[in-house]
């Protein structure tokens, strides 16, 4: 039988479901004025106000913005350093949780101590000690630079750490018992049953590299090797007019926006049902 709502739980519940309303319309309205502006002629993405539908309906802006002003450069620099460093930091991660997750590991509690003192250290705080090393790798100016920073990160390792921790030793006990390997066993046993923490990594690390302006910044001084959100943020900061003279007008500002954040909302559907199970396993302590 169900319970009848009291006065108190129903204004608790309008209260809670308006605020949660107002908070999401922060999120939604200035991503949905964008996408209607990116899709505003010249003209009518210039006057004031919030659009909910276009005005003028045009697809000048991602012409301009793609082939005009070469966005396609940059977003194909963010792609590979993405993709290319979220794979290498997802391997990394996965041998060294792996490793820190098997008991008879020499001093695995020590290990794991001094991997979470570096989560406390900002990267601003190592900046300059990080340029130096790059440097003396003769690295400066290359995209194997961008590919390599945070090929590794505390978080990561921690949470397939404890990920790995929450499988039975009973499979892997049978798996050694049939005379497999550790390699055969984190590939046949423990990649399969941690789809949800691989996920999670993926996509915290992805999203990571892809919103990455400070270290292209720090790296990279050739402009065709910036990445797509360096070149935004000078479209958006700075870009008052193409080469040619043309004005950059608000609908190629916002054309560039979408541009951006459209491959993240495409890949998070494909995550999204590991994501939420992978950090609740993850966040388990040993």
């Amino acid at each position: 039988m169900q319970r009848k709502m009291t006065g108190g739980r129903r204004v608790f519940t309008i209260v809670n479901v308006l605020f949660l309303a107002l908070i999401a319309s922060t999120m939604i309205v200035p991503l949905w004025n964008a996408l209607a502006e990116s899709f505003s002629s010249n003209l009518g993405s210039m006057q004031p106000g919030i659009l909910m539908w276009p005005r003028h309906f045009s697809l000048s802006g991602y012409q301009t913005v793609w082939t005009v002003l070469d966005l396609w450069k940059p977003f194909e620099n963010s792609v590979l350093v993405s993709v290319s460093g979220t794979l290498l930091h997802v391997l990394l991660s996965t041998l060294a949780g792996y490793a820190l997750a098997q008991p008879s590991l020499p001093g695995r509690r020590v290990i794991s101590g001094l991997i979470l003192v570096t989560m406390m250290i900002p990267f601003e705080a190592i900046m300059i000690p990080f340029y130096v090393t790059i440097q003396q790798f003769g690295l400066l100016n290359t995209l194997i630079a961008l590919i390599l920073s945070g090929a590794v990160s505390g978080f990561s390792i921690i949470l397939m750490k404890n990920f790995f921790q929450s499988i039975p030793t009973d499979i892997l006990d049978a798996a050694k018992i049939d005379g497999a390997g550790h390699f055969r066993c984190l590939w046949r046993v423990y990649i399969p049953l941690s789809k949800a923490g691989l996920a999670t990594v993926t996509l915290f690390e992805f999203v990571s590299r892809w919103n990455n302006l400070l270290t292209t910044v720090l790296l990279i001084n050739d402009s065709s090797k910036n990445t797509l959100q360096v070149a935004l943020n000078g479209l958006v900061n700075e870009g008052s007019a193409t080469s040619s003279g043309n004005l950059v007008t608000t609908n190629v500002k916002m054309a560039g926006i979408i541009i951006a954040v459209l491959p993240l909302m495409l890949a998070y559907p494909f995550v999204q049902k590991y994501f939420v199970k992978g950090i609740f396993l993850g966040a388990s302590k040993e």
